[in-house]
C-alpha cells in the first residue's frame, strides 16, 4: 500500500492486477430471500469509471457530491466514482427517525452545497423533496445506476493532499461538521488499521455498519478493498432485526475481521438463542474489533463466555479507540491473550484520577484500547495544556498522518480542535475532547470533557435531545439530558414542569411521550425520565444549564421528582440515602 499516492491509484491497481477477484459480497436481507450478490474488482471499476465520466462532464472536480444510498453496491460505485472524478464524496444517512433525520441531512446539504446527489431509485422521490425543502431543488438527484453516460472517463490530477470525502460527525443537527479527509489521511489510517488488526492480502473483512459512519465506511468497506480482499456486507436493518445474522455471516463466509460498537456485542449476547448458537462457527474470526463507543469489560466477558462453544476465542476481541477527526483509528491491536483490564476506584475516576480500589467503595473496570497506531497520542491537562505522565488522566491529543486537516469551511472550529499546542510549544495536535490515560503504553479511555452522549456508536449532543423533548408540551420548561457511567452508558432525561400542580396531570403519559419522542427522532432508548419542579436543574450564574452538576445531583440521589420512570439498574441511585449523597457531594 505504501507506494500508492492516492486511494484512487490503489483501487485502480487492484482492478488492473486482479479484475476477477471478488471485491464485494452483498448478503440478502435474509437467507431465505436469495443468494449473496458478488461484485468483482473489474466490474466495480468499470461502473465507477462510467459514473465518474458523467461527473467530469458536469465539471464536478473539487465539487461535493451527496451520497444517500441503502444499496451497498451502489454506494460503493458512487463513492469510487467521486474519487475517480476528483470530486468530493459526502456520505449522508439515507433513512432515519423523523424530524431529526431531516434536520441533520438538511444541515449537511446547506453546509456542502452539493453539485449532484446520487441515491437509489426507490429513495429518489423523497430525497428530491428533501433537497427542494433545503433550497436545493435544482440540484440533480439521480439513481446512480440509471445515470445517462455520455462522456468517457479520464484520470484526474490527484495528490495525497486532494480531498477524498467529507465525514460528517454524528451530533448537533443545527451545525453539522464535515471532517475533511484527504487521500493521504485515508492511506495513512488504512496502514494503521492494517498494523492493528494484522490484515492479510486478499482477506475477507466486513460487517453491517452504515457507510455514513466512519467505522463502517473505512473499517468495513475501504479497508478490505485496500487489501485487495473482499468486503462482506450485511445491512444494518438485517442485523438489528436478527443479530445472529452477523455471526452467521462471519462463519458462513469466512470473515476474518469484523467489528462493531459495544452495544452490538451486548445485543448478540442477549438475543442470540441457544438454537442459533448451536449453528455458529466463529473459529475463523480472528479480529473482533470493539470500538465506536466506550468498551465494556462486562460485555466482553459475557460475549466471550456465551460464544466460546462456537469457537470464539478471548484473544480475538480487540478493543480500539478512534474518531472521525482521525479518519478512524487512533489506537488498538492485540495486547496478549485477551483485552487488558484494570479495576479502579469509581469515585476517584469521577474526579479524573486513577486509584486502586479501596474497601467497599464503588469500582469501575477500564478496558485498554491498545497502543497508538500511525501517530502520537499524548495526555494533556485541558486547563494548563501540560503534557501528563504515565497513569495520569487528561485530554487525549493525537498527531499523525491519519489526522484530518480540519472541518469543512469552519476555520474557527478547525483552529480550536485540530491545531492545539501544548504548554511546551509543540503544535499540530487534534484535541479529541475525550479523557484518558496512557498506562504502560496502552490507552485507557475514561470519559469525556464535552457533554456528549454516546449511544450505539453515535455521538449525540444533549441539547438536540432536550430541544426535541421541549416541543412535546407547553408544560415543559428547561430540561437536560446526560449519560450515567457504568459498564454500559445509560441515558437520563430530567425535565422541569412549568407548574407546581401535579394533580389532574397525566404524568405517566408525559413520561411515555418523552420516551416515544427520543425513540422516534433519535432511535434512543432512554433509561430514565424524571419530571421535576422548576428550579431543580442546576444553572450557572449566567443562566446556562449545568448538565454535569445536574448529573452529579442525580447520581448522589439529590433529585426529588414529581414523577419518574427508571430502569431497574438506576433505581439504587435514585434511592440512595441523603447521608451518603451528602458525603459524596463535597
Amino acid at each position: 500500500m505504501t507506494h500508492h499516492r492516492t486511494f484512487t491509484d490503489l483501487i485502480l491497481d487492484r482492478a488492473a492486477s486482479t479484475p476477477e477477484r471478488e471485491a464485494l459480497l452483498l448478503l440478502p436481507e435474509s437467507e431465505e430471500r436469495g443468494r449473496p450478490a458478488r461484485v468483482s474488482y473489474g466490474a466495480l471499476d468499470a461502473a465507477a469509471r462510467e459514473l465518474a465520466g458523467w461527473l467530469q462532464a458536469r465539471g464536478a472536480a473539487g465539487e461535493r457530491v451527496l451520497l444517500m444510498h441503502t444499496s451497498r453496491r451502489q454506494f460503493t460505485v458512487s463513492f469510487l466514482a467521486c474519487l475517480y472524478a476528483g470530486a468530493i464524496a459526502v456520505p449522508a444517512p439515507p433513512t432515519g427517525g423523523g424530524r431529526h433525520h431531516a434536520e441533520r441531512v438538511a444541515g449537511i446539504v446547506k453546509a456542502v452545497a452539493p453539485c449532484a446527489t446520487f441515491t437509489d431509485a426507490a429513495l429518489a422521490p423523497d430525497v428530491s423533496r428533501l433537497l427542494a425543502a433545503c433550497g436545493y431543488g435544482s440540484v440533480p438527484c439521480l439513481a446512480a445506476d440509471a445515470v445517462p453516460v455520455r462522456a468517457s472517463w479520464r484520470m484526474p490530477e490527484l495528490s495525497p493532499a486532494t480531498v477524498a470525502y467529507l465525514q460528517f460527525t454524528s451530533g448537533s443537527t443545527g451545525a453539522p461538521r464535515g471532517v475533511v479527509v484527504t487521500h493521504g489521511n485515508l492511506l495513512a489510517n488504512l496502514k494503521a488499521i492494517e498494523e492493528a488488526v494484522g490484515g492479510e492480502p486478499g482477506e475477507r473483512v466486513g460487517g453491517w455498519l452504515p457507510f455514513h459512519h466512519d467505522m463502517g465506511l473505512v473499517g468495513q468497506l475501504l479497508f478490505p478493498l485496500s487489501l485487495g480482499g473482499t468486503s462482506v456486507l450485511l445491512s444494518p436493518a438485517a442485523f438489528l432485526k436478527r443479530p445472529a445474522r452477523w455471526l452467521e455471516a462471519i462463519g458462513r463466509y469466512g470473515v476474518a475481521v469484523s467489528g462493531a460498537p459495544d452495544f452490538a456485542y451486548e445485543l448478540c449476547t442477549r438475543r442470540v438463542t441457544d438454537e442459533q448458537l448451536a449453528g455458529l462457527d466463529l473459529t475463523g474470526w480472528r479480529a473482533a474489533v470493539s470500538g465506536g463507543e466506550p468498551v465494556s469489560a462486562a460485555t466482553g466477558r459475557a460475549f466471550t463466555e456465551r460464544f466460546a462453544p462456537a469457537g470464539f476465542r478471548a484473544d480475538a476481541l480487540l478493543p480500539c479507540y478512534g474518531l472521525a477527526e482521525a479518519t478512524l483509528l487512533v489506537s488498538g491491536g492485540r495486547t496478549g491473550a485477551g483485552p487488558v483490564t484494570r479495576a479502579v476506584d469509581g469515585e476517584a475516576l469521577e474526579r479524573h484520577a486513577l486509584r486502586d480500589p479501596r474497601g467497599d467503595r464503588p469500582t469501575r473496570t477500564l478496558v485498554a484500547c491498545g497502543r497508538p497506531r500511525g501517530g502520537e497520542v499524548r495526555i494533556v491537562d485541558p486547563e494548563s495544556l501540560r503534557v501528563l505522565g504515565d497513569g495520569e488522566i487528561g485530554e487525549i491529543w493525537v498527531r499523525g498522518g491519519g489526522v484530518a486537516g480540519g472541518y469543512w469551511r469552519d476555520r474557527t472550529a478547525t483552529a480550536a480542535v485540530f491545531e492545539a499546542v501544548t504548554a511546551d510549544g509543540e503544535g499540530g495536535h487534534l484535541r479529541t475532547g475525550d479523557l484518558g490515560a496512557l498506562c504502560d503504553g496502552l490507552l485507557h479511555v475514561t470519559g469525556r470533557l464535552k457533554d456528549m452522549i454516546v449511544v450505539a456508536g453515535r455521538n449525540l449532543y444533549p441539547q438536540d435531545l432536550e430541544h426535541a423533548v421541549q416541543r412535546i408540551s407547553v408544560l415543559f420548561g428547561t430540561g437536560t439530558a446526560f449519560s450515567v457511567p457504568g459498564e454500559r452508558e445509560r441515558v437520563v432525561m430530567v425535565q422541569e414542569l412549568r407548574t407546581q400542580q401535579r394533580y389532574d396531570l397525566d404524568l405517566d403519559g408525559l413520561v411515555g411521550d418523552v420516551e416515544r419522542c427520543l425513540a422516534e427522532e433519535f432511535e434512543v432508548s432512554v433509561d430514565g425520565v424524571l419530571l421535576v419542579r422548576p428550579g431543580t436543574i442546576r444553572r450557572t450564574t449566567s443562566g446556562k444549564v449545568e448538565r454535569a452538576a445536574t448529573r452529579r445531583l442525580f447520581l448522589n440521589g439529590g433529585i426529588k421528582p414529581l414523577h419518574q420512570r427508571l430502569d431497574g439498574e438506576l433505581l439504587p441511585v435514585a434511592r440512595r440515602p441523603r447521608a451518603a449523597r451528602t458525603a459524596r457531594s463535597r
